[in-house]
């Protein structure tokens, strides 16, 4: 375990973000830290999202996790931008395939993320028939995006229809890994809904940023839902060092 990984984890400990009995209890359960908010990944920032990835995607074993959502205790952490880096660099890191989804119908932002146009995606797979990965959009030779298709108030209405946890199965079975990035959770229970069709939720937080109260409520309604908690990234911490002298630690 690197010595920046180890202060990270004191950091968090220090700041009293999870309290004892909210802690997570999954042996899998990490934290991780991401400098910049920008694409492009160089560094250190590659390096913690790299870190993420493998501990949440790639560690050996049985339970192996392979759909995955990404959430925010509340909104502008950067949950976004942490999810699209992640299946970048998840891609680089596997031959098998990869989806990155947008599940965030009332603002969806991810296919800005990539440049791409928000094309029929989630909410055209729920709403018509066909292949699912029809109503995807290849971004590199093992990389999809499935934009959220719409703006769509009615949202919570199409995430917890059956269409939905079918399109869901087949995104599984079409794919090696599905990445789902959603709403905050103080703002709507999207998140929670979708989550319970995945193997773990991924909690992003900002440094110097996130309440306290706000993260302990979400995750107590997680746990309330049994949502894995997968582990938490702490995004857009500055460190006081540079990062050549740093990375000699």
């Amino acid at each position: 375990m690197s010595r920046n990984y180890e202060l990270l984890q004191q950091a968090g400990k220090e700041r009293e973000l999870f309290q004892p009995d909210l802690e997570v209890r999954d042996s899998t359960a990490q934290t991780f830290s991401i400098e910049r908010n920008d694409l492009g990944l160089e560094g250190l920032e590659r390096e913690e999202v790299t870190k993420l990835v493998q501990r949440v995607f790639l560690l050996p074993g049985r339970d192996v996790s392979r759909v995955v959502m990404f959430s925010s205790a509340e909104k502008g952490v950067g949950c976004t931008w942490v999810t699209a880096n992640a299946a970048m660099v998840l891609a680089s890191l596997v031959p098998g395939s990869v989806c990155v989804i947008d599940a965030n119908l009332r603002s969806p932002d991810l296919h800005t993320q990539f440049g791409f146009g928000n094309n029929l995606g989630l909410a055209g797979a729920v709403r018509q028939a066909g292949p699912v990965r029809d109503f995807t959009q290849r971004l590199g030779a093992n990389l999809w995006l499935m934009s959220s298709g719409s703006d769509d108030s009615s949202s919570q209405t199409i995430l917890s229809s059956d269409r939905m946890s079918a399109r869901i199965a087949e995104l599984r079975n079409e794919f090696d890994y599905v990445l789902v990035d959603s709403p905050a959770l103080n703002l709507y229970s999207d998140a929670v809904v979708l989550a319970r069709h995945c193997d773990g939720l991924v909690l992003v937080l900002k440094a110097n940023s996130s309440r306290r109260e706000t993260v302990q409520k979400a995750l107590k309604d997680l746990s309330a839902a049994n949502v894995r908690v997968l582990g938490a990234v702490l995004n857009q911490r500055t460190f006081p060092l540079p990062e050549a002298i740093y990375k000699r630690l």
